[in-house]
């Protein structure tokens, strides 16, 4: 792992004007760097810039993560963020935003609410037919507005619940269940982009992770599933409350390393 440097900066050349972003990027240059645009949690509420301890971690591999403030252009409903989110994308893929290099890979990813931003965007750019869309990474997936999950009832326990329960109902309070919004209730996941699914075995958001896993699976798309073991803190990334230190870093980074390095492997086997 290197060390890693933040940065402030304001996105521009997007769809709906500036957006405010926090830079994550190894002090110490890699050639042609994966570059990860990574959706924060905040049960779809959060706005402003904070530090993102799992960005630091993609961004201690070499990784450049890209961290926006998407919810505060136009707020936090559906479809609203995810909008923001796939023009950052599209603006990434243009190579316009001027982070990393031609042949760097281009993947979305998120934790919990963002990751559900991130597998929407994920959908979209198949819809839309972005073929530079290289993998994604989801943490936790927020993903089913029912919560009606066995691991789900766990919520309670890490003082969560409330605020999900909130969050649904702020984010699709415009009245709209579309897949986009719900990615778990799609049942056209072929041809997305290939995934890194990250939950833990007391994270109440583990049944919703390794469901959406299986469907990803079952509709052909390349699926890696790392669940860690209980007692890492791992729900602490979202805003649990585990009373546990935080031991998944390593785990995590390497899980990242291993997933980059086989996409790039992948699309160097379709280039030839």
């Amino acid at each position: 792992m290197i060390a890693v440097q933040v940065r402030n900066v304001e996105l521009e050349q997007l769809a709906g004007g500036c957006v405010s972003a926090q830079i994550y990027q190894g002090a110490e240059p890699v050639r042609c760097p994966p570059v990860l645009l990574y959706f924060h949690g905040g049960a779809f509420m959060r706005t402003g810039l904070e530090e993102c301890p799992l960005a630091r971690c993609f961004a201690a591999t070499g990784a450049i993560v890209v961290v926006p403030d998407y919810n505060a252009p136009f707020g936090g409903v559906f479809p609203k963020p995810m909008e923001v989110g796939f023009s950052i994308f599209s603006a990434l893929a243009k190579k316009c935003a001027g982070f990393g290099e031609r042949k760097s890979l281009l993947i979305v990813g998120g934790e919990e609410s963002g990751a559900n931003i991130a597998a929407a965007v994920a959908l979209k750019a198949r819809d839309n037919f972005a073929g530079e869309l290289d993998g994604q990474v989801l943490a936790s997936p927020l993903l089913d507005p029912f919560m009606g999950s066995p691991s789900f009832r766990n919520s309670d326990d890490i003082g969560m619940r409330q605020r999900w329960e909130n969050g649904w109902a702020h984010y699709l309070s415009g009245g709209i269940c579309h897949p986009y919004a719900a990615p778990t209730l799609c049942s056209r996941l072929h041809d997305v982009a290939p995934a890194l699914v990250l939950a833990s075995d007391d994270d109440p958001l583990l049944d919703e992770a390794k469901d959406y896993a299986r469907h990803l699976t079952d509709a052909g798309v390349p699926v890696h599933q790392h669940i860690l073991p209980a007692g890492t803190g791992w729900p602490s990334i979202y805003g649990g409350d585990t009373g546990q230190a935080s031991s998944w870093q390593d785990p995590v980074g390497s899980h990242f390393l291993s997933f980059t390095r086989e996409l790039g492997t992948r699309y160097a086997r379709l280039e030839t």
